[in-house]
């Protein structure tokens, strides 16, 4: 693989110095890194709160090295994860073609690069392929078949945590989700949409409604939409530090946290790659399970909260 096929890295940084630094240590020991550009998105703050750890950040972005080109870009307002992500990686993707994709809080293996890079040449071509993503669940979350003698699984649903795409699979993407109307007054659709999960048209549902802002659903639909897919990693080439309860968005747990050293350093791809029944079924129970959790612990506090309005 030469230096010219390989695709730029987009980070996306905020006011989570410690996180930050991991998530960058861990990258500068890719096989590929010293050959990669990386493009970092620093956020503004957007409390008082968050102006001092913004600030240590972007004096540790400075002092990165190990790649081929670092470039640095400073929001001078504060766009908040969803936006930002969307700008930066349409500017990126389109200048490329293609583009790999992190955050702040995600540690790697050293063959993530390698991965993605050999999954975005090998699936190119492949109009049913819309996404590769590095994180897989691990053991105690899902379990896959005996003897499953792949590499790969093909997957309704991508992952936000380490994914990699192509222009023209990105430029697909309606952000405004102007088709929702229809969608939400069909069951059948949203049946559909849920075999990657029960929770994504709930998640949509919330998006639409203005109660979480959210590029990954939309990222989702997107692949159910077109009928396209992700590729993802019979063992994960990421880990998510960022559950330790200091994300936006995420509670602490240890659930998702995956063994990085089985991940292997080259994958065999598969051509005309189809959908195991027995892996989307172990897939769509962690979610449903998943979901189901969120609902009770939401109605204990429901049920908290109107307890305490009654007294």
């Amino acid at each position: 693989m030469t230096e010219t096929e390989l695709a730029p890295i987009t980070l996306f940084v905020y006011n989570r110095p410690l996180h930050t630094r991991q998530t960058v240590e861990a990258l500068q020991k890719n096989e590929l890194a010293s050959e990669s550009e990386i493009f970092i998105y620093s956020d503004a703050p957007k409390t008082e709160r968050a102006v001092e750890d913004v600030a240590r950040v972007r004096e540790y972005i400075k002092t990165i090295d190990g790649f081929k080109k670092v470039t640095i870009i400073e929001r001078s307002e504060n766009w908040g994860l969803a936006d930002s992500i969307i700008d930066g990686v349409t500017k990126i993707v389109n200048d490329y073609g293609r583009v790999i994709v992190l955050e702040d809080d995600l540690v790697t293996s050293p063959y993530f690069l390698r991965f993605m890079n050999e999954g975005l040449e090998f699936y190119h071509c492949n109009p049913e392929i819309m996404s590769i993503s590095g994180y897989t669940l691990p053991p105690v979350c899902m379990s896959f078949p005996e003897n499953f003698p792949d590499d790969i699984y093909l997957n309704y649903r991508n992952s936000s945590w380490g994914w990699a795409t192509w222009a023209d699979r990105w430029n697909l993407v309606d952000w405004e989700i102007k088709d929702y109307r229809q969608f939400i007054n069909d069951s059948e659709r949203q049946k559909q949409f849920n075999r990657g999960g029960d929770d994504l048209t709930n998640m949509l549902k919330l998006q639409m409604e203005g109660k979480i802002n959210s590029w990954a659903i939309r990222f989702s639909y997107a692949h159910f939409k077109h009928r396209m897919y992700s590729i993802c990693p019979r063992y994960s080439y990421v880990n998510n530090i960022g559950l330790d309860g200091t994300g936006t968005h995420c509670d602490k747990t240890r659930i998702f946290e995956n063994d990085l050293s089985r991940a292997k350093r080259t994958c065999t791809f598969i051509k005309d790659i189809q959908l195991n029944k027995d892996v989307m079924l172990e897939f769509w129970r962690f979610h449903r399970k998943k979901s189901l959790i969120v609902r009770g612990i939401n109605k204990v506090s429901r049920d908290l909260f109107n307890r305490n309005v009654i007294r």
